[in-house]
């Protein structure tokens, strides 16, 4: 069974990364508590290093596969944006964005 996840959260910038400028800088959304608890029930068992989940996710008219990561910090997983996405989409830190997250089979 393939799950698709569809929330709005901030994108946002991990700060600690010496040298790093605005727009080399990793930026994540945070995917909510309930789909990411959903998500590790789903998984359980067939999580890549890391505990990384393989997704295909879609941020309005742009779609990639990537993975999304468990956050100790916050109990929910994180989904990286790539800059190019973030080009594309016209989207920057602080700023919401809609995404539509499905999970892979081979996840």
């Amino acid at each position: 069974m393939t799950s698709t996840y569809s929330f709005t959260g901030p994108l946002w910038r991990w700060a600690d990364q010496p040298g790093a400028s605005e727009g080399g800088a990793w930026h994540f959304v945070t995917v909510p508590a309930g789909p990411s608890e959903d998500i590790r029930d789903e998984t359980a068992g067939r999580t890549r290093g890391f505990g990384s989940v393989r997704v295909e996710v879609r941020i309005g008219a742009t779609t990639w596969r990537t993975s999304v990561f468990p956050d100790a910090k916050s109990g929910c997983y994180v989904l990286p944006v790539k800059k190019a996405v973030r080009r594309a989409e016209d989207v920057e830190a602080g700023e919401d964005v809609t995404v539509d997250l499905t999970l892979l089979e081979d996840a």
